[in-house]
């Protein structure tokens, strides 16, 4: 009973998060920068959710999984960004201890569903180049909302895992975090009892999660590569190469910047990490928007009947 009392007081009740700068003079920079990013990810991603539901011809499985990345996108970083931007502009940069978990869950489940998106979209491809007679079939309405369902429940429970072994740590010692989000690494940096556990989750089931659907991805264009070799006419490698090739490219910002953050030692977590973190938790959501529409002539369509649409 004494010693659940003594570890009660030593928890702390707050952190201090102390961002991407401790200089006064960068608060507003800053500020004005991820403020600006933040509106310019909410735009795009909402421009292409209503774009996709408001033209016929792009309800098809590839634009439901992209309408679906969107709303998460949105969900992401509003998660991240919001937080960041009241903490320039205070002083005082706490986050009570809740919340510091309550934002890592949400922080960790966008980010995985986002993941599992990306596999998914992948294996869309996949079917639609690889045995396009059998898409319709294959990717069914019901296929489609059991793949969205798997993609957005298990990251929950993989969360959920990692939020219920943090809480069981105590941090006693120093209760700054040298990050401008509630990350694992830089928590479990400052606990002062065993992480032994812990780390063992990452380095499995942490890690299984993670490159799990990365591999799934990488497989299913290995294959669609095969398959676009195959084609006689260079206008078809042309059209298979340009429908993947903007999924091809957030696929690489999204997982390139994630297994530099996190397939290294707890030790070497340093300031580079805070920025490759930037990369795939803002930069990346407010980049999908115009990566897939960009390269994309069936959304470039979409939005232009959005936009006239709005203006009549």
């Amino acid at each position: 009973m004494i010693m659940e009392k003594l570890n009660q007081t030593s928890r702390v009740s707050e952190f201090i998060l102390l961002g991407l700068s401790s200089r006064p003079e960068d608060q507003k920079p800053l500020f004005i920068l991820f403020l600006t990013m933040y509106l310019v990810t909410i735009t795009g991603n909402l421009l292409t959710i209503l774009a996709i539901s408001y033209d016929p011809q792009l309800h098809t499985p590839m634009y439901f999984f992209l309408s679906v990345l969107s709303f998460t996108d949105i969900c992401f970083t509003t998660t991240i960004v919001p937080r960041m931007l009241v903490d320039f502009l205070s002083e005082k940069k706490t986050i009570s201890y809740a919340g510091c978990l309550t934002q890592m869950y949400f922080t960790y489940a966008c980010g995985n569903i986002d993941s599992c998106l990306l596999a998914t979209m992948a294996y869309d491809r996949y079917v639609a180049i690889c045995d396009p007679f059998h898409y319709v079939t294959i990717m069914s309405r019901h296929r489609c909302v059991l793949l969205v369902a798997f993609s957005c429940s298990l990251p929950h429970f993989h969360t959920l895992l990692h939020i219920l072994l943090l809480n069981q740590l105590t941090f006693c010692d120093s209760s700054v975090i040298h990050h401008f989000l509630c990350d694992i690494n830089p928590l479990l940096k400052l606990s002062c009892s065993s992480i032994f556990v812990n780390d063992l989750t990452i380095k499995t089931e942490g890690l299984v999660v993670l490159v799990t659907p990365f591999l799934c991805i990488v497989f299913s264009y290995v294959r669609i590569l095969v398959a676009v070799l195959r084609i006689p006419s260079a206008a078809g490698r042309h059209k298979a190469f340009s429908t993947c090739g903007s999924h091809f490219t957030v696929v690489i910002l999204f997982y390139g910047s994630i297994f530099y953050v996190y397939l290294q030692p707890l030790s070497s977590y340093t300031v580079q990490d805070r920025v490759a973190t930037i990369v795939y938790t803002v930069l990346s959501s407010m980049l999908n928007p115009f990566i897939y529409s960009l390269r994309n002539k069936d959304m470039k369509r979409g939005l232009g009947k959005l936009i006239g649409r709005r203006k009549s």
